[in-house]
């Protein structure tokens, strides 16, 4: 088989494993800059998937997703939780943010099965973990050689509500005996979600090193972007059809 064959034959694979991209450009966004369900909807939907959301109107309090397309990497605190650490979004200005304090409350339903997704810290989390703030410490401690950890499971779920897989991503490491290798994630990452098989939904847990009496100290948010969706089964068919012409034709 020649190079040109072999070149149309990964495109084809390419193709096939990166259907729908779920961007967050179509979600409408307020002042500010973002979306928090303020409106009483309880959610917002992208490119077909579901992004579910509670707000409190006597807190001025939200649990779930926001979308969002604030840029701010320098201001520590509370009032600044809609900002992704990475410096706004993957390839477009708009991604999403999620405060999930336990499993199930920020889920994403999904119109087809995921390939993978885009993942970083938000701006509140990342420079708490750096630099310590009211209720939660610095990673690393005074010394730097804390084993500090701040992690995010995404777990799979079928039509049925059964678990279909779950894949584990470090959103800050400091166990290692070096601690030039320390890290907190402060750009977008790819995980690759094809472990969860045919899940049409996505929950999520955080857990961290840093627990105190009422559980994570760590603010419990990460920003997701671009998530890729495998696509429908006559786009695949019809890739299929325009790969074997042009094996023909090559012949």
């Amino acid at each position: 088989m020649n190079k040109f064959v072999l070149g149309f034959g990964a495109a084809l694979v390419t193709a096939a494993g990166y259907g729908q991209v779920v961007d967050f450009e179509d979600v409408t966004l307020g002042a500010g800059n973002y979306y928090n369900g303020n409106d009483g909807a309880g959610g917002f939907v992208s490119r077909a998937a579901a992004f579910n959301n509670t707000y409190d109107t006597n807190w001025d309090f939200w649990g779930g997703w926001a979308a969002s397309r604030v840029v701010d990497t320098t201001t520590e605190g509370f009032g600044n939780q809609y900002a992704s650490f990475a410096g706004g979004g993957l390839a477009s200005a708009q991604y999403g943010v999620a405060f999930n304090s336990f499993r199930g409350e920020a889920v994403v339903g999904l119109p087809a099965a995921p390939v993978g997704l885009w993942l970083s810290n938000t701006t509140y989390a990342a420079l708490s973990m750096r630099n310590g703030d009211g209720f939660a410490k610095k990673f690393g401690g005074t010394s730097g050689n804390d084993p500090d950890w701040f992690r995010l499971t995404i777990f799979g779920m079928d039509g049925a509500g059964q678990q279909t897989g779950a894949e584990e991503v470090y959103l800050a490491d400091f166990r290692f005996a070096d601690n030039d290798l320390d890290y907190i994630l402060d750009e977008w990452k790819w995980v690759d979600l094809t472990t969860l098989g045919n899940a049409i939904r996505l929950e999520f847990r955080l857990e961290s090193s840093d627990v105190g009496q009422f559980g994570i100290n760590t603010p419990t948010y990460f920003s997701i972007d671009d998530i890729h969706l495998v696509p429908e089964p006559m786009t695949v068919v019809a890739l299929g059809v325009g790969f074997a012409a042009c094996l023909r034709r090559r012949r």
